[in-house]
């Protein structure tokens, strides 16, 4: 079963009014257990809209979201569980930090769920480990640390509540080269160790390439493709007349296939020279 379904997903500001714009339209498609998916479109495709339907913070005006095989509306009431199956991280998730020390913000979460302190601390020093923060860290205050460190504390407080599917929102925006491989590398770390579903929003291609099984397209409030990452990625000209771009490794390739050489799609460094070593060591002949 899948743990996320969307059924004629649709969105529209405004509804009723002279104003009304559809950001989400018609959407359809499945997500299974433990998958990680990418998301990307140009801004304003309707991708923020549509991660935002998946944890109730926004309600469809259209179509249906289903958690588990059970729609996430069918009980109002109880939208807010739905909200610790399905963690949301917001860009700039730091901007979200208040509490005195980092361990007791790790720890709103999961005692807002209803556990006990115990409890809830045991979950908030789990999730820092997952994210890189030492025990040096639990007691300073969370508005004293970098940048990139405000991020992995937001990120903990909600993995903290250890749910379902976890929902990224542009979680590398804004950090140095360093710091953003760091903070992806805690996050696919994350991922393979628990086994839950993830969503990856991001602007970069690179990113999106090195994590995510499928990748989701939004183009102007529509799914324009869902399919594996290498599939996705070897439809360029298509991507490109979207506003978007293939990372610079697979365009490379590409290059070269279009002259004639045999390689095949690369997503990665690692991957690319995988593909090229062959043809070095047979002094670059084409088939």
């Amino acid at each position: 079963m899948a743990v996320i379904e969307l059924k004629n997903l649709t969105y529209t500001y405004g509804e009723g009014t002279p104003f009304c714009k559809k950001a989400v339209d018609n959407v359809s498609l499945s997500i299974e257990q433990g998958e990680f998916i990418g998301v990307i479109g140009h801004t304003g495709s309707g991708k923020s809209t549509l991660i935002q339907t998946l944890n109730g913070l926004l309600r469809p005006t259209g179509g249906q979201v289903l958690l588990n095989g059970k729609d996430i509306w069918a009980e109002p009431k109880k939208i807010r569980e739905v909200r610790f199956r399905v963690g949301m991280v917001f860009q700039y998730p730091e901007h979200q930090l208040f509490e005195e020390t980092v361990l007791g913000d790790i720890a709103f979460g999961p005692g807002n769920m209803g556990l006990s302190q115990e409890e809830a601390l045991k979950r908030a020093r789990e999730a820092a480990k997952f994210v890189g923060l030492s025990e040096d860290f639990y007691e300073k205050s969370p508005f004293e640390l970098s940048g990139g460190e405000k991020r992995r504390v937001a990120i903990a407080g909600v993995i903290a509540m250890d749910p379902d599917v976890l929902v990224l929102d542009e979680p590398t925006a804004g950090l140095d080269p360093q710091g953003r491989d760091v903070l992806l590398a805690q996050i696919t770390s994350y991922h393979k160790t628990r086994g839950n579903t993830v969503l990856l929003v991001s602007h970069s291609m690179e990113d999106i390439a090195r994590t995510a099984d499928r990748i989701l397209v939004m183009n102007s409030s529509h799914a324009a493709m869902f399919g594996p990452t290498k599939e996705v990625f070897a439809r360029g000209p298509e991507l490109e007349q979207m506003g978007l771009r293939v990372p610079q490794i697979t365009k490379i390739l590409a290059s070269l296939r279009e002259r004639g050489w045999p390689v095949g799609t690369a997503l990665t460094m690692e991957e690319a020279v995988r593909e090229l070593l062959p043809l070095l060591e047979k002094g670059g002949v084409r088939s």
